[in-house]
């Protein structure tokens, strides 16, 4: 899926550098990176949680429900089911003054879980489906890529990493003030929901 955790801007095509630690606690790592041609950060996130590879498949597949964890998340709308490994979904954020509010139609394939239990997950932009709305700013391009792997019994290792060309205007000053507390924020929601299915 593609969180709103950061409204960072990237550009494919840009020369990548080096990941720059930004924030470290309660166990979670975030990262930021600049790329050539774009003023404001692409994100990569890294932390242990607890359950199973397969735990954290069905919390992403369970699209309806992200706004239970998801950074500034409105609502999630799944539009179209190609197979239970390939899903289409609407996504809608409600971003802080002054930013203007942003939304999404994204597509989520799934790889199939490996004998050693780990995983990946592929999120990005896609036209169509959904006729673009008055109050909104389309984002034209997301990619996110979830990559789970297992590290003890009932936990987990997550690397994530996410870039978006956020479309319409988003000032690179207040991006980059913030960018690390979105990724935070959401990993510690999905952190607490993984906690407590573990523990029903």
């Amino acid at each position: 899926m593609a969180c709103w955790l950061c409204l960072v801007c990237a550009s494919p095509l840009a020369a990548q550098e080096k990941w720059e630690l930004r924030k470290h606690t309660d166990g979670i790592a975030v990262y930021t990176r600049n790329l050539a041609q774009a003023t404001v950060k692409e994100i990569r996130v890294i932390c242990e949680l607890p359950g199973t590879t397969a735990q954290l498949v069905n919390v992403l597949k369970d699209v309806e429900h992200h706004q239970n964890w998801v950074y500034l998340n409105r609502k999630t709308q799944l539009l179209k089911k190609k197979n239970p490994n390939r899903l289409v979904y609407y996504t809608e954020a409600d971003l802080p003054w002054p930013l203007t509010d942003r939304d999404m139609v994204v597509e989520a394939v799934f790889s199939p879980i490996s004998q050693n239990q780990q995983a990946q997950v592929e999120v990005k932009s896609v036209l169509g489906y959904v006729p673009e709305k008055t109050d909104f700013v389309r984002i034209p391009s997301s990619l996110a890529v979830w990559e789970i792997s297992p590290v003890a019994k009932g936990r987990i290792k997550v690397i994530y990493t996410f870039s978006v060309n956020p479309g319409g205007s988003v000032p690179a000053w207040l991006v980059n003030a913030t960018v690390a507390t979105g990724p935070h924020n959401t990993f510690q929601n999905l952190r607490a929901l993984l906690q407590k299915q573990a523990n029903q």
